[in-house]
């Protein structure tokens, strides 16, 4: 099935290239593009795309408000943020608005293609480098409000496994990785994730992430 991508960036040149080197993909189309915030929210509402590549700094809105527009009309899109460095502080913010992850603005086509295919499977897309900081961040900020009050509120339903994969889940481990660790095969630890998901009332694995970050069940090491 065709991957459907939206592409957000005020710089021409950017939307141009990513879009010449999605295109030539078999597996995705991109169908269409923004120059802001706004216009990225527009264009998610009018052509309902998988993934939508969303620069952070833009005009009019920038990418985390637009991100958390997007997910707050529960659009089935994943977010794939674009930034110039890795150490970009409004990663992290963009993380907690939604994003599925962040893609440096400079990846090769390959890297670019499968950042895509990741985020739209429901994948998270966070470096271990990256992982580790959002850690801290979140340590330092230990008095910041809890952005998903109902999650905490059923932390309790999830059973000692389940808050197992949870917390691998946030140190950044794939499903496979996760079924290695705990010497399970690949279709128990989907089952642990999907379970997780609905429990705490989660979109996907990166607010997963954050809210293990968040409950302190990750703690800097």
């Amino acid at each position: 099935m065709t991957i459907r991508v939206v592409i957000a960036d005020d710089q021409m040149m950017v939307r141009e290239g990513f879009s010449v080197l999605l295109n030539a993909m078999p597996d995705i189309e991109v169908v269409g593009e923004a120059v802001n915030g706004r216009e990225a929210v527009a264009r998610v509402r009018e052509l309902a795309p998988d993934v939508v590549l969303m620069d952070i700094r833009m005009p009019e809105m920038n990418g985390i408000e637009a991100t958390r527009e997007i997910i707050a009309a529960d659009a089935t899109a994943k977010v794939l943020v674009l930034t110039t460095f890795d150490l970009d502080e409004y990663v992290y913010q963009a993380l907690r608005a939604g994003a599925s992850g962040f893609l440096l603005k400079d990846a090769s086509a390959r890297q670019l293609a499968d950042g895509v295919r990741v985020v739209a499977s429901g994948e998270a897309l966070l470096a271990p480098t990256v992982t580790k900081r959002l850690i801290h961040e979140f340590s330092r900020l230990s008095e910041a409000p809890r952005l998903m009050p109902a999650a905490h509120a059923a932390y309790g339903e999830l059973t000692e496994r389940e808050t197992e994969v949870l917390v691998l889940i946030a140190q950044g481990l794939s499903n496979s990785e996760i079924a290695e660790r705990l010497v399970v095969a690949d279709s128990t630890i989907k089952t642990h994730v999907s379970r997780i998901l609905v429990k705490l009332g989660l979109r996907d694995r990166t607010q997963a992430a954050v809210f293990a970050y968040e409950a302190r069940l990750v703690t800097p090491g």
